[in-house]
């Protein structure tokens, strides 16, 4: 066992435990505005100030094409449809499927839904009728259970993730049309090249000057300007950067000064992890789903997520870095650190069941079961915490209500796939 993997150990066997209903609330993440921007220091102030001007401006840009398209109209279009977007969209098909006409199907839906931004609304599928004119570019995705002072409620239903990396989108739809567009490498492939290019310049006009990702570009406000690590989704961008700045997975089609950029992207976005990466007295240990866009900080998501340490995002930002070639020393610390982190709070004799109706989901002991890992965890104390539709904060998680027992996934084994991959990371990574 490493020294940094005893100290938490220690640290956790010495810390007071205390139980309750409730021990605090989620409090609500802070939108990146300009009077925020303009406190920070002047060094930093203009590139920030630039960010923003360049969001305001393109929202406004991409309303108004919206806008102009509904000229004349008598009625407008009813919205797109919603569902499970990543199901038709499939990624792992033989290459030559993405010849086939049911792949040029979703691929021109694709082109037809594509913001003038050059990103992807989510949670649509993507092998149904292409956009008419004057439809809305993304399906309704505002709460059904929102209500006045929901951290979820859209500022605008009708505008709400017009570009997102949530869930998947816009880094699903750029990777399917790269492999649409390497079936086609003459003039029939131009239209699908262009798009996933138009995709990847989107990622770029959206990533924060720090080398972050907000969840919606351009920005919505609320956590949705946080840098989201949430759903993987900075982590899955990163990614894409690189293999764009390789001509990776079908991606060599793009100019040489995109993949430049997609590289420079791509060093942003490691060192932003290293920098959000939570020390506990000094040693590197977890990330945050969500990660304050100017401060770093932990900062909370829905009203039941709060500005917690999230294990599951935690190990795959782990994966991510384990994956880098030659990777730093402050890399290697990371990891190591992150590593000897999951391993200390990895619980063991219990399990998270479903009882019964009546009980629903509950944390019970089984002897021998395990390891699990809580989905948060404070940032000082690296106890467990769970979230309650009602902003509530608790310590135990069979005292939330039970639709949020029932609904939320508080318990899972996200670290294992991680933990085993890095026993022969380590190995070449001694230093």
């Amino acid at each position: 066992m490493s020294v940094s993997s005893r100290f938490l150990l220690l640290a956790l066997a010495l810390a007071p435990v205390a139980f309750a209903a409730r021990i605090g609330t989620i409090p609500p993440a802070d939108a990146l505005t300009a009077e925020r921007v303009a406190v920070l220091p002047v060094a930093e102030r203009t590139a920030w100030q630039a960010y923003l001007a360049r969001s305001e401006a393109q929202r406004a840009a991409d309303r108004a094409a919206l806008a102009a398209e509904r000229q004349g109209l008598v009625t407008w279009p009813t919205p797109p449809e919603g569902g499970h977007g990543e199901a038709s969209m499939p990624l792992d098909k033989p290459a030559a499927w993405y010849g086939s006409e049911a792949a040029l199907l979703v691929a021109r839906n694709m082109l037809s839904y594509q913001t003038p931004a050059g990103g992807w609304g989510k949670n649509q599928p993507r092998d149904r009728a292409p956009r008419q004119r004057g439809q809305a570019y993304v399906a309704d995705n505002s709460s059904k259970r929102a209500r006045p002072g929901d951290f979820d409620l859209a500022q605008d239903a009708q505008w709400s993730y017009v570009g997102t990396i949530d869930n998947d989108a816009t880094i699903t739809e750029i990777r399917f049309l790269a492999r649409v567009a390497a079936q086609f490498p003459g003039e029939a492939g131009g239209v699908y090249r262009q798009a996933a290019e138009r995709g990847l310049r989107y990622l770029l006009a959206a990533q924060f000057p720090n080398g972050g990702w907000p969840q919606v570009w351009p920005l919505q406000g609320g956590y949705h300007d946080a840098i989201t690590l949430n759903d993987n989704a900075l982590v899955e961008v990163a990614e894409l950067m690189g293999e764009a700045a390789h001509g990776e997975k079908d991606l060599d089609f793009l100019p040489a000064g995109l993949k430049a950029q997609t590289a420079a992207a791509e060093a942003s976005a490691v060192q932003l992890l290293l920098a959000t990466q939570i020390r506990v007295d000094g040693r590197p240990t977890l990330w945050a789903q969500q990660h304050d866009a100017l401060t770093l900080a932990p900062a909370s998501a829905r009203n039941y997520e709060p500005p917690a340490l999230s294990s599951g995002e935690s190990a795959r930002a782990l994966a991510y870095l384990m994956s880098l070639p030659n990777p730093s020393p402050a890399v290697v610390e990371a990891v190591k650190g992150g590593v000897a982190t999951l391993k200390a709070l990895a619980a063991r004799d219990r399990t998270w069941v479903k009882v019964d109706e009546a009980q629903g989901k509950r944390l019970v002991a089984q002897p021998g079961a395990g390891p699990l890992w809580a989905r948060y965890y404070d940032a000082r104390t690296l106890k467990p915490v769970f979230g309650d539709r009602d902003k509530s904060l608790h310590d135990d998680v069979n005292d939330l209500s039970l639709e949020r027992r029932n609904g939320y996934a508080w318990w899972g084994t996200w670290p294992l796939k991680t933990l085993q991959a890095y026993e022969s990371w380590a190995l070449k990574h001694s230093f």
